[in-house]
Order: C-alpha cells, then sequence, then structure tokens
C-alpha cells in the first residue's frame, strides 16, 4: 500500500481501502476532527475575553488533567482511534465476504500501520531535522496506526468470541502488569509520572527523546490498552453492518452499551484511576462508552432519522482528516487568516470581537481549504 493524493471522491482515512461507509461515521470523524484542528479555541477566547462563567467552564473542558482524572478534550484522541475499529467491518468484512486473500490484506494493515507512525514521527520532528537522541518516535498518529494494525489483525484472524476474549485480556493483562509487576526503586502498583511501569519500559525501550523526558503519553507500552478502543470499534461496526435488527433497535443498544461502558470504568477508577497519559483500563472503558454513545447519538440522526442537512461541514473535514492534521505543520493557516481578515476585524474596538473572531477566521480558512481539496476530488490515502 502506498501514501499518495486520491481523485477519488471517497475518502478512506481509517480503513485500508475506500469503501462506502456511513455518513454518520465520516460526519463523527469530521466532528472529532474539528476540535483538534483548533476548535476549542473558540471557548478559550471566549473564557479569556469575557470571564463568563459558562465559558470558563467549557474551556476548562477542552483542557487536559496534569495526571489521573478526565475531561472532554480527552475523548478526541480515543474517538480518533474507535472509529478507526469501526470502518473495519465494512472495509476488511466486505472483501473477506468476497473470498479475498488474508495474507494480502494483512500485509497492506500492517503497512498502513507502519505508513502512519512514520508520518507520526516526521509530524514531531520533520525531516532530518533532529539527531537520532534528540528525535521523539512515538506519536498521536503512530498510536493510531499501532492500534487500528492490532485491532484489524486480530479481526482479520480470530472469531467474535476471541476478539472479546482478546479484548477482555489487553484491559485487564494492562491492569495486571501495571499493578503487580514491580518497578526499580518504586516497588508495585505505584502510578506516578516518575514511577509506573509503562514510562519505565518507555524510557528502556523506546529510542530517542520521550516527550516529557521521562515519560511519553503517546508511549509504546501504553499503546496496548489503545488497541481496546480500536476493537470496541470493530465490535460496533460488525453490530451495524449485521442485518436483523432496525436503525433505532441498533442505536437504542449501541447507546446502552455505551452506557454500561462508562459505569464499568468509572467503578474501575477506584482501583485503577483514569488515566489518559497511562491509557489506564478504565481511561479506555470510559472513553469507548462515550465514543459508543457518540456514535449511536450520529448514526440515529444522520443513517435512521435521515437529518443530513448539517453534515456537510463536518463530512469535509473528515473526508481528509489525516491531511489537516498534517498540514498545520507546512501551511502556515494563521498567517492566511490575518492576510485574509485582520483588516476587517481591527474595524471593530471590542476584544471579544477581535479575538473570538481571530479564531473563526482562522477555522474559516482552514475549512476553505478543505472545501477546495474536496471539490478537485483530492484525498490524502494512507
Amino acid at each position: 500500500m502506498q501514501t499518495s493524493i486520491s481523485s477519488s471522491p471517497e475518502p478512506a482515512i481509517a480503513q485500508p481501502a475506500p469503501v462506502k461507509r456511513l455518513l454518520s461515521l465520516d460526519t463523527l470523524r469530521g466532528f472529532d476532527m474539528f476540535w483538534i484542528m483548533g476548535g476549542e479555541e473558540v471557548f478559550h477566547a471566549l473564557a479569556k475575553t469575557t470571564g463568563w462563567a459558562w465559558a470558563v467552564l467549557l474551556a476548562d473542558q477542552f483542557t487536559h488533567p496534569d495526571w489521573n482524572g478526565f475531561r472532554a478534550y480527552d475523548l478526541i484522541f480515543p474517538l480518533f482511534v474507535f472509529m478507526a475499529g469501526v470502518s473495519t467491518p465494512f472495509s476488511i468484512g466486505s472483501r473477506l465476504d468476497k473470498g479475498a486473500d488474508k495474507a494480502q490484506i494483512a500485509r497492506k494493515i500492517i503497512i498502513r500501520g507502519l505508513i502512519l507512525v512514520v508520518l507520526g514521527v516526521i509530524y514531531n520532528n520533520g525531516l532530518f531535522v533532529k539527531a537520532f537522541e534528540d528525535t521523539r518516535f512515538p506519536s498521536v498518529l503512530g498510536r493510531i496506526g499501532l492500534a487500528g494494525m492490532f485491532a484489524q489483525l486480530i479481526y482479520l484472524y480470530t472469531r467474535p468470541r476471541t476478539q472479546y476474549i482478546w479484548f477482555a485480556g489487553i484491559l485487564l493483562g494492562y491492569w495486571a502488569a501495571m499493578m503487580l509487576i514491580p518497578v526499580p526503586g518504586c516497588g508495585a502498583g505505584v502510578l506516578t509520572m516518575e514511577c509506573n511501569l509503562a514510562s519505565y519500559i518507555d524510557r528502556q525501550v523506546v529510542p530517542g527523546h520521550l516527550y516529557k523526558t521521562i515519560h511519553d503519553p503517546e508511549g509504546l507500552f501504553s499503546t496496548i490498552p489503545a488497541i481496546g478502543n480500536a476493537l470496541l470499534g470493530i465490535f460496533a461496526g460488525t453490530f451495524l453492518r449485521t442485518p436483523g435488527k432496525t436503525g433505532n433497535q441498533k442505536a437504542v443498544q449501541l447507546l446502552g452499551a455505551g452506557a454500561l461502558f462508562v459505569l464499568l470504568g468509572w467503578l474501575w477508577n477506584f482501583n485503577f484511576p483514569i488515566n489518559k497519559n497511562l491509557w489506564t483500563s478504565s481511561f479506555m472503558l470510559v472513553t469507548g462508552g462515550l465514543s459508543l454513545t457518540l456514535l449511536a447519538v450520529f448514526y440515529w440522526i444522520i443513517d435512521v432519522k435521515d437529518i443530513k442537512g448539517w453534515t456537510f461541514f463536518f463530512t469535509i473535514i473528515g473526508m481528509n482528516s489525516i491531511l489537516i492534521y498534517l498540514a498545520g505543520e507546512f501551511i502556515d493557516f494563521e498567517y492566511a487568516a490575518h492576510f485574509f481578515f485582520g483588516g476587517l476585524l481591527k474595524l471593530s474596538s471590542s476584544e471579544v470581537v477581535q479575538t473570538v473572531g481571530g479564531v473563526l477566521a482562522f477555522l474559516a480558512v482552514k475549512w476553505v481549504f478543505l472545501y477546495f481539496l474536496y471539490k478537485k476530488k483530492t484525498f490524502l490515502r494512507v
């Protein structure tokens, strides 16, 4: 498989080949990516310039906790991993139904995963800019690539019952390892940044530079439970693809499953704290449950009730989500926003208008860029 710019109108962000998928999935992907590309800055700008209580509250939700805990912003990354799983039964499953060779599919899955790892390294460091010892190898794209790759290989080579065993085994195994295996100089079950097993293993085996020197939030060992988010997405995608239930029934059952996973995650939090940096099993369950909930809502509104007029804005983003994530490193969207809108915004003496308007202008320039690519039928395929 090659990384390429394609002129096909079908996007392929979270699966190894372009296929027709649920509109709700593309919309949800675009909704998720909207916050990554700067949507959260609207609330930060409002909170800074107005001091309104609701804006301050929402702005706080768009930050990460220092260590343990959960805020809305913590869901964005796991939701993307989850959606990579949801599309798998529609892409790989359809190929298997047609008798495609598993070995060939596996090669494409592995190549795609490794390409995302390489793109993540480039995103973090540029091309041949840093010395090896200063290079940060763990990355957001790398975790998406590895978690999705292993989850898809499990889907490819195992039956559903075995997939459920893998899911439970990953979460329980990660919990047991983190709580029972002693870290030299720290002991067992210590979950501080300095003294947890995941950070210790990363310090021993991950080359180059860790993001926080002694810890990396996208480290190698803590990628293991992220496979659970992708597997949960695969379960959801398989459920949506299976005939025999109405759209309403599927939406309600997804919603119920989401609530159950959130509850289990919060209960597990008492023993294994919810922690994004360590991607603890409780964090996986909470984010997985919330991902199921969002998928259920988007699926019911868009694919069941056929309310689609509002989806275009987000699908434009979802169709090129990897591209817009990477583009910010080599395109100065902020400069373009100032060039086109800076003079107009200066006509107002209001700090609120200038600050919030600047954020909206930044987002508008990015969206127009994506719309231009959409009109040209140009999409980044991995």
